[in-house]
């Protein structure tokens, strides 16, 4: 039987497989529409932790918050990253609490 997450896990055809075995699998991922500044992308900057690489300078994820209700200090405030990461994983409002807000 065929191990579940094995070296070919979602390369479902052969050509997927030598693709990604003899060109891809050595090179680096590349996101081009990510919200970090390229000067830490190409310095290849260690960021201290999740809250650091997906809330900070990131106003498009400042916008959900604010639309969900996050006070102002969880976004761009001083409270400590884990606080701010946990209020910017509440659950998203209903099309109808949106409405209400815009």
């Amino acid at each position: 039987m065929k191990k579940f997450l094995d070296e070919n896990f979602l390369l479902g055809t052969e050509a997927a497989q030598k693709l990604y075995h003899e060109y891809a699998k050595e090179m680096p991922v590349i996101d081009y529409h990510c919200h970090l500044p390229p000067q830490l992308i190409a310095a290849d900057h260690r960021f201290e932790n999740l809250t650091q690489a997906w809330l900070y300078g990131d106003h498009y994820k400042w916008r959900a918050m604010r639309t969900n209700g996050v006070e102002e200090g969880f976004i761009t405030g001083d409270k400590s990253d884990w606080i701010s990461f946990r209020n910017g994983q509440r659950p998203s409002p209903t099309p109808y609490e949106i409405r209400y807000t815009i």
